[in-house]
């Protein structure tokens, strides 16, 4: 018997009476795919809910790591001024420095000009000495000793030059000499001379010049004593001295050469 449109009516009026019956219905009308899609629906939507959690913890996150960005390009922007600050005091710093060693420099120059004439000023008022005191000092080593003045013996040696017996740069040597003494040796009477390197420290150098202008005093025809001068004598010009036969003479105190 066919199913008409009043049987249909009349099942819709039980389904209505009955909705226990619908799902039963459902079983038999629809297939399991569509049974399931609401179960699948709900599936997605929850995984959608889920998902736009997710999105808004990322989200969130995002603004609190965006946050910390801005906080520390901050921090880094405090950080630049800050060394652009110090860099610039360091630049302060160093034109200071440069002036403080330029002003340095300048006193270590005039402290050495002090140095300079201090020594310079020692070493005359030692020669001034020697002219006054000079034959008590070296009376060990000769008698009778007298100064000889710079005009007398810029004349002897004048006649020397004029006699051969010297050259002009020897005669200006020999006069350079800070102090020349004439007397008689103790040990034998000899007529001598003593030609006097006056430093107020003796160095090598006194001693070697003494040596040199004592030789070309010797040219006149007298024996020549050499003779170092000062306060206080380095231990290479000592050992020089006692090498090379020089006296070494500090104020009242004389100390011979090996051998003499």
């Amino acid at each position: 018997m066919a199913f008409t449109v009043g049987d249909f009516r009349d099942l819709i009026e039980l389904l209505a009476q009955h909705p226990e019956w619908r799902a039963e219905l459902r079983r038999h009308v629809l297939s399991d795919e569509i049974l399931e899609l609401p179960a699948l629906v709900r599936q997605l939507v929850e995984a959608q809910s889920r998902t736009e959690a997710a999105v808004a913890d990322l989200a969130a996150a995002q603004a609190r790591t965006e946050a910390q960005i801005e906080r520390v390009e901050a921090a880094i922007e405090r950080l630049t001024e800050a060394q652009a600050r110090t860099e610039a005091r360091m630049d302060g710093f160093d034109a200071r420095m440069d002036r403080l060693e330029a002003q340095i420099g300048r006193f270590e120059t005039q402290m050495g000009r002090l140095d300079a004439r201090q020594g310079s000023f020692d070493c005359k008022l030692h020669e001034m000495d020697f002219v006054h005191r000079g034959a008590a000092y070296l009376s060990k080593i000769a008698r009778r000793l007298q100064v000889v003045h710079p005009q007398p013996l810029a004349n002897m040696l004048d006649d020397a030059v004029d006699e051969g017996r010297l050259i002009e740069s020897e005669r200006e040597a020999i006069m350079l000499a800070d102090s020349v003494l004439t007397g008689r040796r103790r040990s034998d009477g000899q007529d001598i001379y003593l030609l006097v390197e006056v430093s107020a420290g003796v160095g090598p150098y006194d001693v070697e010049r003494a040596v040199e202008r004592a030789m070309l005093l010797e040219k006149l025809g007298r024996p020549v004593v050499p003779v170092v001068a000062g306060s206080g004598i380095t231990d290479e010009a000592e050992a020089l001295a006692q090498e090379r036969g020089v006296w070494y003479a500090e104020g009242g105190r004389v100390v011979p050469p090996r051998g003499a």
